[in-house]
């Protein structure tokens, strides 16, 4: 038993550290344009509903600070009006809140005050028993982490006056203005996003899935309230840039149809990666197309192997590295891919020499 608690407690040394060796620049003060509207206050409420203000959600944790900052940072660099604009992160946490929790937000809390003094944020915590026990093994770890599966849930934990919210992974980098995406016309739609019709889709279900006509006839937009004409092709698209209207998502609620799909998953195992297969299940042919611009994802390759791609055809505004490979492991292995090093001026982390110190 005394051996247990001394391991605990070493493992929970480690992680302390690591995250307290995560040492980065400040970034300089971005300010607004000439013809900016004017910026929120300082103290400003997380529910700022001025037609100006641009709401931003990201996730936060140890493994994925680096990109993290480097996200934020090109948001701020590329932005017209970057005070005009308030992020929102979201930690993990479980219901009993253990001291080591405390800790680690605090920590979290501290490098972004640090790294960005100018910032207008707010942070949130993620109880990850809501989805205890509804997260299916798939073919990559980092895929199974509760905060993973917090983009289904930013109805909830944003303020009820946040009415829109753009969502960002940690690991891409913004090359244009953010205002653009943000300004996009939703239309009817939930939910705004590149879609890739020519992905096929038989690849992200199982056969329990397809073997079961009661799951397609309750999936992809398949409502009996619309007609053949006003459906459209369910396409994949790619859940780490999604622009929300989440005025509509809380009225359709959109959550709870989520959470169920999960359920089933749990029951029937019908997919095998992450919380995307949710998303295309509830939202696949009922999604407002954005530029393909907007997400130049898979460059971090495959979720297996990792291997180095190339940019699909056509203009660039984000570059995501969506997969096994992230472009800050790659750099530090002195490995990069190619587009690895466009990445890097983003880079605000400052090596460190407590870990190999000690």
């Amino acid at each position: 038993m005394k051996k247990k608690s001394l391991l605990i407690i070493l493992l929970v040394t480690l992680f302390t550290v690591t995250i307290s060796a995560a040492v980065f620049s400040e970034a300089p003060a971005f300010r607004n344009g000439e013809d900016c509207p004017s910026p929120p206050p300082p103290g400003t409420l997380a529910g700022s509903q001025s037609s100006s203000t641009i709401h931003i959600a990201m996730t936060l944790d140890s493994t994925y600070i680096r990109g993290s900052i480097a996200g934020i940072f090109s948001v701020l660099r590329h932005a017209t009006c970057p005070q005009n604009i308030i992020f929102h992160f979201i930690t993990t946490t479980t219901a009993k809140i253990h001291p080591r929790h405390h800790h680690h937000q605090d920590l979290l809390h501290k490098t972004i005050t640090t790294t960005f003094p100018y910032l207008t944020f707010h942070f949130y915590r993620f109880d990850s028993n809501l989805v205890k026990g509804k997260i299916s093994y798939s073919i990559r770890s980092a895929l199974d982490q509760p905060l993973n599966y917090a983009r289904i849930y930013l109805a909830d934990l944003l303020p009820s006056t946040v009415k829109r919210v753009i969502y960002f992974d940690s690991d891409l980098i913004v090359v244009d203005d953010v205002a653009k995406l943000w300004g996009i016309n939703l239309n009817n739609h939930v939910l705004g996003a590149p879609e890739y019709c020519h992905a096929n889709l038989t690849n992200y279900f199982t056969v329990n899935f397809w073997s079961n006509p009661s799951f397609i006839t309750a999936s992809f937009n398949n409502s009996k309230n619309k007609s053949n004409s006003n459906k459209k092709k369910p396409c994949y698209f790619n859940t780490g840039v999604m622009v929300i209207d989440l005025f509509k998502w809380r009225q359709g609620k959109y959550t709870v149809k989520l959470d169920n799909w999960m359920k089933v998953q749990k029951r029937c195992r019908i997919y095998e990666l992450g919380s995307l297969p949710p998303f295309l299940l509830v939202f696949g042919g009922d999604v407002e197309r954005v530029e393909h611009r907007w997400n130049q994802h898979g460059l971090g390759g495959d979720n297996l192997q990792g291997l180095c791609r190339e940019l699909h055809p056509g203009p660039v505004s984000l570059l995501h590295w969506s997969g096994k490979g992230k472009p800050w492991l790659r750099l530090d292995s002195k490995k990069p891919c190619p587009l690895d090093l466009l990445w890097a001026p983003y880079d605000l982390f400052v090596q460190s020499h407590s870990l190999a110190d000690s």
